[in-house]
């Protein structure tokens, strides 16, 4: 089965609702399950629950089918994300142009290659798509 993950903040941002947007679009184009993760970030005070989430992205959207709502802890967004990719054996993942820009501050620090996406690619085995808000 094809899956889609998308990665989004909560409460959801005017970012995170184009970025999950897209998401879905994508994943109607491929016949894909979605993913909806968020990531509680150990050093935060909020803590977002499942619930929470798909309260959110279906107020905003309405109910939508094949989705599952994941609510990851982590230090760094960034790696638990990738963590979740990995783990889920995701075939797309769709970013906010947010996003894009702190993987690739974070790749950078790990290599000199600054082709994030490339990175994501050859590391994870799945496309990266884009999202513009």
């Amino acid at each position: 089965m094809t899956l889609v993950v998308v990665p989004v903040r909560y409460p959801l941002s005017r970012h995170s609702r184009a970025t999950l947007e897209r998401a879905m679009e994508v994943a109607a184009e491929h016949d894909a399950d979605l993913t909806v993760l968020h990531v509680n970030v150990y050093q935060g005070d909020e803590r977002v629950t499942r619930r929470e989430l798909k309260s959110a992205v279906e107020a905003a959207f309405g109910r939508l089918n094949r989705a599952r709502y994941v609510v990851r802890p982590g230090f760094l967004v960034e790696e638990t994300i990738l963590d979740e990719v990995a783990a889920e054996d995701a075939d797309y993942v769709v970013i906010g142009q947010k996003q894009a820009g702190r993987w690739r501050r974070m790749v950078r620090r790990l290599i000199d290659d600054p082709d994030i996406e490339g990175f994501l690619r050859r590391e994870l085995d799945c496309e990266i798509i884009t999202a513009t808000s």
